[in-house]
């Protein structure tokens, strides 16, 4: 248990950590304070009650500094922690971990940095990358760092774990929670392009400038969608998605702007747009809580 944490906006603080109960009874009476006593702690259902009150004894009895002993121990315990810690925030660093991606909570960091650092230095800095994100993984299934960061350049592999997935992409490791997981693109008309566009489970979208005459509709990629490019000519939209570096799993949730059965715009790439010298910018705000962050 440690002496201090975050909660929330605050801090949880326990400064009488260091005080057995014996001692803190033995200060509130001879100061004439009273205290309210949880009824849970004389119940041996709780497996630190059965501890407590069936097992410690015992020891105790047997080896009197005991408590002292495991104490001692448990602070020894603490301060490696917090060791592992600092040095989990300067590997983090080295890796260029991140939390956003083109205005997007992505978080991401680099996989050949991480895998310079020795096996123990990996999954110390994962664990505490990952804590915020997702319940960390059993001791067992940490084949599945392994399986993704040796697979093939040209390989998409995936680890799931309890909360997402992480994948790996671009030369980064990206995690995507649960609900990024769980979308189900819909197309919609886009009835006032005056206003602004609420996307399902993706965010919204507006337009900057004048909107292109209609009707207009929202899409999302099936395949084969192809774009007509001022001086570029037809180019098929998934080249176009490579050229601009965009990772595979975020392809589908990329808005696609169409009228009729031509595509006038990507959300995120201003610069794919049929019309050369167009008064208007699609802008997209992509969903904020996605990522699992906490």
């Amino acid at each position: 248990m440690a002496a201090s944490r975050r909660l929330g906006a605050g801090m949880l603080l326990r400064p009488l950590l260091g005080f057995d109960r014996e001692e803190l009874e033995r200060y509130a009476r001879s100061h004439g304070l009273s205290w309210v006593e949880d009824p849970s702690n004389a119940s041996d259902d709780y497996d630190r009650n059965y501890l407590r009150n069936r097992v410690l004894p015992g020891i105790v009895q047997r080896w009197p500094s005991a408590v002292e002993t495991i104490t001692r121990s448990a602070a020894h315990l603490a301060e490696a922690d917090g060791l592992l810690g600092e040095l989990a925030q300067n590997d983090l660093i080295s890796t260029g971990a991140r939390n956003e991606y083109i205005g997007m909570q992505l978080p991401s960091l680099a996989v050949a940095a991480l895998a310079e650092l020795s096996e123990p230095r990996q999954r110390n800095a994962l664990r505490h990358w990952l804590a915020p994100l997702a319940r960390l993984p059993d001791s067992a299934h940490w084949a599945g760092w392994q399986d993704l960061r040796d697979a093939r350049e040209d390989a998409e592999p995936i680890w799931r774990l309890a909360d997402g997935e992480l994948r790996r992409a671009h030369g980064r490791l990206w995690w995507l929670a649960s609900p990024w997981l769980g979308f189900v693109p819909t197309n919609q008309t886009w009835h006032d392009p005056s206003q602004s566009l609420s996307l399902p489970s993706n965010g919204s979208l507006r337009f900057e400038g004048t909107p292109p005459n209609g009707p207009l509709e929202i899409r999302h990629r099936q395949g084969g969608e192809v774009m007509v490019l001022p001086g570029r000519g037809r180019r098929d939209l998934k080249r176009l998605l490579n050229e601009a570096a965009i990772p595979a799993f975020l392809r589908a949730r990329l808005p696609l702007l169409w009228r009729a059965d031509e595509l006038l715009g990507v959300a995120l790439l201003p610069d794919l747009r049929v019309e050369s010298g167009q008064g208007w910018t699609l802008r997209w705000t992509p969903p904020t809580n996605d990522s699992g962050l906490s």
